[in-house]
């Protein structure tokens, strides 16, 4: 049987790319790799991949869960770095909902992360 191992989406960067670029760089992803428009970004086990597309409407109903060990040191974390203020992104903070306890911060582009503490 198919086991299935990973999903890695695309998502894009907005009208700019290398200040989206920069903003995952500082949230604490590396490159894996840099081709053509595409950035492979990793940290620890959590993949995707930053797509040099701008697509307004698409992009500000794009939604991604992301799951961190510790989400009040991640939140320590972003505060710390005055990232909202630098790249001008929406930060809020963690809250506690039925289905879990997550924050939320949208890009550069308009997506929308869900970063929720693992359960």
């Amino acid at each position: 049987m198919v086991k299935f191992n990973s999903i890695e989406p695309f998502v894009p960067g907005g009208s700019n790319f290398q200040e989206s670029r920069q903003l995952f760089l500082e949230i604490g992803f590396s490159i894996n790799w840099e081709s053509g428009g595409f950035i492979g970004f990793q940290r620890e086990g959590c993949k995707f991949i930053l797509q040099d597309f701008h697509d307004k409407h698409f992009a500000e109903n794009l939604m991604l869960r992301m799951t961190v060990s510790n989400l009040d040191e991640f939140w320590k974390e972003i505060l710390a770095k005055k990232l909202d203020k630098k790249f001008k992104i929406k930060l809020k903070e963690p809250t506690q909902y039925p289905y879990g306890r997550e924050m939320h911060l949208i890009d550069i582009a308009g997506v929308c992360w869900h970063i929720a503490q693992e359960n």
